[in-house]
């Protein structure tokens, strides 16, 4: 897809499907209680094909690029006793590491075998009854893995608790998973590395009562259009968007106010965020940020930095290199293309040198949906060819509908 360098159109308002990461949750949730009525559900590819799978009752269960999927499926049919599953996925599922959930699960008495490599799907999981209750996992693998487990807990005779060793990752996202199974019912304690999900289901999940919940949207999908306000200063709204937020990339409204001047101005009553930015702000000499509770949005900071020539260093991005693809090294060779040498390291990127990019910028998405998104904005700066763009339905399949309803080509 070729975006025409544009302009934006100033106060546009969008809408913007329901959050990925807490539809995913609470489609297990729906499944394993029953009780729960989700509104606003995420359009998103990974949610339908999380939806789908829930829904499907055939063996053989392939969830294609879906990661989320992927993880809290091995817990979800880890429990469904005399039930055989063989959960597979796209090539580049084949070489993201399982292995930290898999053995959590057998040491809970799981029965989770590899069918082709060690370590990594496809797995088959025999369902089966639990016995214990208590676990180990390392704090500084993908939050998923430890929310995989805790979604399960409270259907466990005993409940759970979930030892965590070293340094807690993306820690608000494990919040979140905390607050939703508050929010059904579901009781809990959070107590230094120890987070024990109670068996003791309130009363809400005990009857006959449904429970509504209406996903808010989605803050990840916002951050590309903070992008555009800052690199155009000009306004944007976005419905529909709550003051206070489940969402740990919510903290995109602190990020962008500190280091780009967009203030995020919510309308409580229409659920509404209006993103302006300050005419007179007064630009960082560098921005300094470690991104270890929001790594997803590091892609989309990285591009608003180069497009605005901000110098930038990075750190607290380990998980970026099992995504998707090693998005550290995407995200530096695409960089180079916009104009900005970078160097990375295990869990860093810093910005080396800007320079004036080539007239053919063609930006190579690597199967990676932020990758598309986030280098989108810089349209704003010069015209740029973004390969295989179908790619954003894995989590925003309206991206590109949106993008072109704020923005006008240049003459």
């Amino acid at each position: 897809m070729v975006l025409e360098k544009s302009k934006l159109i100033g106060n546009k308002t969008l809408e913007i499907s329901g959050s990925k990461s807490i539809s995913n949750r609470l489609l297990i949730l729906q499944k394993l209680f029953g009780t729960i009525i989700i509104e606003n559900l995420s359009n998103s590819q990974d949610s339908q094909l999380l939806e789908a799978a829930l829904a499907n009752d055939a063996e053989t269960i392939d969830i294609h690029h879906a990661g989320t999927a992927m993880r809290f499926l091995t817990s979800y049919y880890a429990i469904q006793e005399g039930k055989t599953h063989i959960l597979t996925g796209s090539d580049r599922m084949k070489q993201r590491p399982i292995k930290f959930l898999v053995d959590a699960l057998r040491d809970l008495g799981a029965e989770i075998s590899y069918l082709e490599n060690e370590g990594f799907p496809p797995l088959k999981i025999t369902g089966k009854k639990l016995e214990k209750s208590s676990v180990t996992i390392p704090a500084n693998i993908s939050s998923q893995f430890i929310s995989s487990l805790m979604l399960i807990g409270a259907k466990l005779e005993n409940g759970l608790e979930i030892h965590l060793e070293g340094k807690v990752t993306s820690r608000p996202y494990l919040e979140m998973t905390l607050k939703i199974l508050r929010t059904i019912g579901i009781s809990y304690r959070w107590e230094e590395n120890s987070i024990q999900i109670f068996p003791e289901i309130k009363n809400t999940l005990k009857n006959s009562h449904s429970i509504p919940f209406v996903v808010e949207s989605d803050w990840s999908s916002a951050s590309y259009f903070y992008s555009i306000a800052a690199i155009a200063r000009d306004s944007i709204n976005l419905k529909y968007f709550k003051p206070y937020s489940l969402q740990g990339d919510s903290v995109l409204r602190e990020i962008y106010w500190k280091y780009f001047g967009v203030n995020t101005i919510s309308e409580g009553a229409e659920s509404r965020i209006s993103l302006l930015p300050e005419k007179y702000f007064s630009f960082p000499e560098k921005i300094i940020l470690n991104m270890n509770d929001c790594p997803d949005i590091a892609q989309t900071l990285c591009v608003t930095a180069t497009a605005m020539n901000i110098p930038f260093e990075i750190t607290g991005l380990s998980t970026l290199k099992v995504k998707e693809t090693d998005r550290l090294l995407a995200l530096k060779n695409e960089l180079f293309k916009i104009g900005c040498i970078a160097e990375i390291t295990e869990d860093s990127i810093v910005s080396q040198k800007f320079f004036e990019p080539n007239e053919t910028i063609s930006i190579e998405t690597y199967n990676d949906h932020r990758m598309a998104m986030s280098f989108a904005p810089f349209c704003l700066i010069k015209s740029l060819n973004i390969q295989n763009e179908e790619v954003v339905e894995k989590s925003y399949p309206a991206f590109w509908d949106d993008f072109h309803k704020i923005l006008d080509k240049l003459d």
